[in-house]
This record gives C-alpha cells, structure tokens and sequence, in this order.
C-alpha cells in the first residue's frame, strides 16, 4: 500500500486517527513483519555481531525447494536494506556472513572478529543452496579437549559462530552426567559407588564412549548442575536457530558397581584401552533384557530434563574390539545394531541413531566389509546417520561401500588432541569434494562438514570447509583466498600480502594430515612436543616446504608494519612464525643428539644453547596471542571451581590432559599445545634434562640409560601435572 494511494474521508477526526494508526501499523508491518518471532534468533545473532546495523536487514524463512528439505539462501540489497531469504535461521546467518565477507567488512574467527561496515551498503545480489541436509560440526572429544571449563558466554559465543558458518548438525555432550547419575541411582547404586565411576572433568568423552572409567575422579557434585544448567542453555539456543543437536544416547556401557550388583545380567569386561593402563569398562550384551530397560530409560530422563530430541549418538565399540564369538561373529553384529537402533526408536520414535564412522577406519583388521553390513543390516536406512568424518586419514565410505544405503555424512577430524600446528590442505579439500559429488557410487551421503577434537586453531581452514558445501567446490581456492584476506585484513589486500599467502598455501596448507603429530607411536606435534628418545635421529622430516615457509615469513615481517597492530596479518605472522621456529627446533634437536652420540661436545653444546634460545624466543613471541596460553588454560580451569579443592581438581585435570594424558600406552603428548608457557615450562626443560644426561655419558664415555632417563622424565612430568 503506497501513501499516495490512500483517500482518508474528513469529518470523523476519530475514525482518521483510527485509520491513520492501522495504516501506520500496515506500512511497518511491510517492512518488519519478516523480523519476527521464526527469525528472532537469527536477527540476536546479527545484532551481537554489528549492534545497530543489525536494524538494515530484513530476514525471511522460506520453504525449501526440495523434498529432503536442503538449505538455500538469496541475499539482495535494495536501497540501503538488505534483504535476506533463507529456509532456516542457520542458513539466514550464513547468508548474512556471506555477504558480510564478501564485501570485505566483516571477519569472523576463534581468535576474535573484524568489523569495519560501510555508511552505506554496496549493491550485492547472490542466491545460492546447497545439496548437504547436514552441516555437521564438533567430535564428542572436543569436550575434554577444548570446552570442559565453558561458560555460557564462551558457548554462546561459538554457537553464533556455528550460525554464521551454516552449521545445522552440531554435537552436543554437556550436561549427560546428570541423565547417568539418576540412572544409575534408580538401579540401587549408590553415591560412594558413582563417585568411584565418574571420570574427571577433562576425560569424560572417553568415558562416554567406554574407554576408561575414573580417571583423574572424582566429579564434584558441583559439575552435574552447572553442566545440566549449561546444556539446556546450549539446546535451547541451538533449536531457535533450527540446529539439530546430536545428543547422547545408551551404547551400552555400564558401571563396574552396576555390573557387581547384576551378576546375572551379561556382561563382558573389556580389554583395557589404547595399550593398557587404564581401568577395565563393562559392556551390557545387547540381548540382555536390561539393555533395552536402561537404554530407554536414559532417553526418558534425558528428554524430561533436556527436551526431545531426533538425533542420539550411540557408540558401542570406539576404539573397542567387539566381544562377539567368533563362530557366530555377524549374527552378534547385527543383534548390537537392532538393539541399539529399537531402543532409541522405542524411546524417541523416529529419531535418527547417529554414530560416528572412526571405528571403521581405525580398526579395518575387525571391520571387514562382511563385518560393517551385518551390524547396519538391522537398522531402517533412513534410521542411522554414520559421520564418516575421518576422510583426511581414511577412505572409510568408499571402502564399505557408501555404508549399504545408510545415511551418512563426509568430513574430517583435522584436528587432534587440540595439538596446533600450522596445517591444512585447502585444494585437497576442494578436489575431495567436486570428486564426491560427481561419484555415482556416494549412496546417501545427506551431510558434510569437520569434526576437530579440538578448536581455536588454524581458523582459515574451517573458514574455507564450511563455503565448500555451499560453492560445492566451483569457486577457485586464489578467488576464495582474496576475498577471505580482503574480509580479514582489510577491504584491499595487497598483491604482495596476497603473494605471501600463495607461499603459505604451497608451505604449510598443503598437508592433509599432519603424519609426525603421531610419529614412531610416539604422539606430539613436533619432535620438541615429545617425550624425548633418542630415535629422534630417526626422524624423515615434516611435511610441508620450509623453504617457501621462510620466503612468505619474509614477506609478512614487512608487510606487518604497514598494519595496525590489532590487525589480525600480525597474529598470522605469529603463527607461520612459531611453526617454522618449532620445524627449526627439530632439525636442531637431531643434530644436537648426533653430536652427543658422537661425542662432539662442543657441537653439542652450541646446538643446546642456540636450541634453548629459539624454545625461550617462541615461547615469548606467543604471549602475544593470550588465548594460546597454558595460563590461561589453567585459569579457565581454576575459575570454573567455587572452591578450592574442587578448583585445584580442574587444574589437574587440564595440565594432565595436555602432557601425561593417562595408560602406560602412547598417549602423553597426545593433546601437546603449540602455546605460551608450554616451550618454556615444559617441552624444554624435559629436552633439557635429557640432553645433558646424554652429554654427560658422553663425557664419562659411559652407557646412555635411555629407559631410566625417560623414566626419571615421566617423574618430572607427574610432578609438574600435580603442582599448583
């Protein structure tokens, strides 16, 4: 209706007022009416973002074009509004992202955002849509190696950058430990019993998944309330933004009190996990008449406290080989998937089980293709959902094939443990996908995405996976890199910066998997990270151009002077610089080893001091990027306690997660931190130690005893986990 258009009869001065308020509420309802109640969360996600600008963009949800329901979206502007059509809230902030990024005004990262928005904004039309249901995001190990010590402000926080990215399918894992607790209450344990089950703070997904039991226990009563007060938060925000949170469900996993108290019931305790050391788990049979009875009731309590739910995670063999008989191995199987499949659909009928693929790949001697399909075979195709997400490591789907008609999802872990070095592979990424689609043998793959153990690392390469489902691979990686520069550093980035990121791409993001994190079975990033041998002279080099690391090094030691220093060119200049100082601390590291070995100690001696210097200089370069912070890790951990005993409980529990881990296998080091205070408190004082053992049997021209010095190590490193 145009104001020109309306012919308000005079003489009835009340029926004109009364004409002219409707009127009124007529021309603001054209204009605001879609900012409404179904983009209310959208509309709080862009205002968080870009405050009042938020107030120029009009939101619609419309119907999608498809009969699986694929997410779409059309952004214009027209006049000084951006109008902005999406079939969900997600996909509306991706779309407002997109345009954002696009025009080079906003950055959005782990590491903090950038906003410099035009008086007015650029004229912009882009429709797009995306053959991917499922944009799926977050391992369950994620919650021990990134979020245990969140508050709501950190998850708000990194679920509107779930938003912005178009992530519909996160994981979400908090709060669970309540759901078991009065679960296992009701069947007659007691509190003294659960507080000998519960795994401490930092190692619960393990335990989640029948790995380990206890370790680093108990869990203060404290934790059940604030992570229960905290997930319904989570879910809640999740669901107005028309997520689908995969939430837990009963695998089939059970306390050894439990197991004590029903002896009659069948269960098998498993072989103690990764090499041993930990505490044995217990598997209820999936024919036990209880598996059902417990299953179900989880989903009951879980539902009263939490809502309902259509995705549950159920993981009965991570890294676990199954207790089947041999002789009757498939028909086992197959009764595991039905069970676990009846009692989620039982308790939540038509939810969709969701499992995670990784077992498939990790164990390829037990999970044959024979294997895998009769433990599917059971289960409703549309009924299970596999997050085959392991594809930078393992070709899982097409070696069973596409998961026999299963629903599932492609992606990558990228990261591991939250170890950080500098990595990536943004063209293999590309090619991986165009690749996918095209395959005629894919089945029903509905869902894509990356589910990092860890976070806050190497955001360019998360930035750059969640375009990939939108521009299914079509937009060259140098045309996607300018615009992410011109978005990151500001609207114009120079040729030589853009020169300089070629050589970090040719460097260092061309590594699909970063192959010495997990070298000669010993875990750690770079040689430094790990718990020192002296087989490191074995070592065959990082992967990666150093060389070309160095030339665009270089390039950005200059170019970062013509920038403010809160622009985000100098944390990437940190980054690519630590990394190719902890490559150079290896190469030295080798050497200097040699040069002991060959009692040379002169050379030893030169090469421990310029190594020393360089661990000192890295260490004090990353101060400046105070989230890559022991520091700050542990403080996050003590704050998060409201006493004490309970704070001092956190604290140990995050320095043992990131060195010792736990077991007598190979996991210290596994979650090893590329961070301030880490060179200097710990990786080089461990080398330090053993480097001058080794110097001084060289001197005495006696036997180097490796095992009692990595012994007398792992003594150091306890001792360091324990103290305050």
């Amino acid at each position: 209706m145009e104001r020109e258009n309306l012919k308000i009869k005079s003489g009835n001065p009340s029926k004109t007022v009364v004409l002219f308020f409707v009127l009124l509420f007529l021309l603001v309802a054209k204009g605001y009416c879609q900012n409404g109640e179904n983009t209310k969360s959208s509309i709080a996600v862009l205002e968080r973002l870009i405050g009042d600008r938020a107030k120029d963009f009009d939101l619609y949800i419309i119907e999608s074009n498809d009969q699986i329901g694929s997410d779409s979206f059309e952004v214009e502007t027209t006049g000084n509004r951006i109008k902005i059509r999406g079939t969900s809230n997600a996909s509306i902030c991706y779309g407002a992202y997109t345009f954002l990024r696009d025009i080079g005004s906003v950055l959005v990262s782990w590491e903090g955002n950038r906003i410099n928005l035009p008086k007015v904004w650029p004229k912009y039309s882009k429709k797009v849509s995306t053959p991917f249901q499922y944009r799926e995001y977050l391992n369950a190990c994620t919650f021990g190696y990134t979020t245990p010590w969140w508050d709501w402000k950190s998850w708000e926080k990194e679920i509107d950058w779930m938003a912005l990215h178009g992530i519909n399918l996160p994981t979400a894992m908090e709060g669970q430990e309540t759901v078991w607790k009065l679960l296992w209450k009701e069947y007659g344990l007691t509190e003294t019993q659960l507080e000998a089950h519960f795994a401490g703070p930092a190692f619960l997904p393990w335990q989640r998944m029948g790995n380990i039991n206890s370790l680093e226990g108990p869990l203060p009563q404290e934790w059940f309330s604030k992570k229960e007060e905290l997930q319904k938060k989570i879910l809640d925000r999740m669901r107005a933004l028309d997520m689908h949170p995969v939430v837990p469900a009963f695998s089939g996993y059970v306390p050894k009190a439990f197991a004590e108290k029903y002896p009659e019931a069948k269960i098998s305790e498993l072989k103690s996990w990764s090499g041993g050391g930990f505490e044995s788990t217990f598997l209820l049979d999936s024919k036990d008449p209880l598996f059902k009875k417990i299953g179900k009731r989880f989903i009951e309590i879980y539902t009263k406290i939490y809502g309902k739910s259509n995705f549950y995670l159920a993981d009965s063999f991570n890294e676990i080989t199954p207790p089947v008989s041999e002789n009757n191995k498939y028909e086992e199987l197959s009764n595991y998937g039905s069970e676990i499949y009846e009692t989620i659909n039982e308790a939540a009928p038509g939810a969709v089980w969701v499992m995670q693929g990784w077992l498939f790949g990790d164990n390829k001697e037990f999970w044959t293709k024979e294997a895998t399909s009769a433990f599917l075979s059971k289960v409703p195709n549309d009924r299970l959902m596999i997050q085959d997400y392991a594809n930078d490591r393992y070709k899982v789907w097409e070696n069973q094939e596409a998961f026999y008609g299963k629903q599932w999802t492609y992606g990558y872990v990228h990261n591991y443990g939250g170890s950080n070095p500098v990595y990536g592979d943004l063209n293999f990424y590309k090619n991986e996908l165009t690749s996918l689609l095209k395959n005629p043998n894919k089945g029903n793959v509905v869902g894509y995405g990356v589910m990092p153990e860890g976070l806050n690392t190497n955001s360019i390469v998360y930035e750059y996976i969640y375009d990939l489902p939108w521009n299914q691979g079509n937009e060259p990686v140098k045309e996607w890199l300018t615009k992410y520069l011109n978005a990151r550093y500001e609207q114009k980035t120079s040729a030589t910066v853009f020169k300089a990121w070629e050589l970090l791409l040719e460097s260092v993001y061309s590594t699909k998997y970063w192959e010495p994190r997990w070298w000669n079975d010993r875990a750690g990033a770079y040689l430094l990270f790990k718990r020192p041998t002296v087989m490191v002279t074995e070592f065959k080099g990082h992967p990666g151009d150093k060389k070309k690391l160095k030339e665009a090094l270089d390039i950005l030691v200059k170019e970062a002077k013509k920038y403010n220093k809160k622009n985000f060119i100098h944390y990437d200049l940190i980054d690519a610089s630590r990394h190719y100082h902890s490559l150079c601390i290896d190469e030295d590291l080798i050497e200097c080893v040699k040069a002991y070995q060959q009692k040379d100690i002169a050379k030893g001696d030169q090469l421990l001091k310029k190594i020393e210097k360089q661990a000192l200089d890295v260490d004090h370069m990353i101060s400046k990027q105070p989230l890559n912070s022991l520091d700050y890790w542990i403080k996050s951990a003590s704050d998060y306690g409201s006493s004490p005993e309970v704070s001092n409980l956190y604290v140990k529990n995050a320095k043992t997660l990131i060195t010792l881990w736990g077991g007598e296998g190979h996991l210290n080091d596994y979650a090893s931190r590329s961070w301030h205070g880490m060179y200097k408190g710990f990786y080089w004082p461990r080398w330090k130690m053993f480097l001058e053992a080794l110097k001084k049997s060289a001197v005495n021209t006696t036997p180097f005893d490796e095992i009692k010095e990595r012994e007398s190590i792992k003594d150091w490193e306890t001792n360091w986990s324990k103290s305050k």
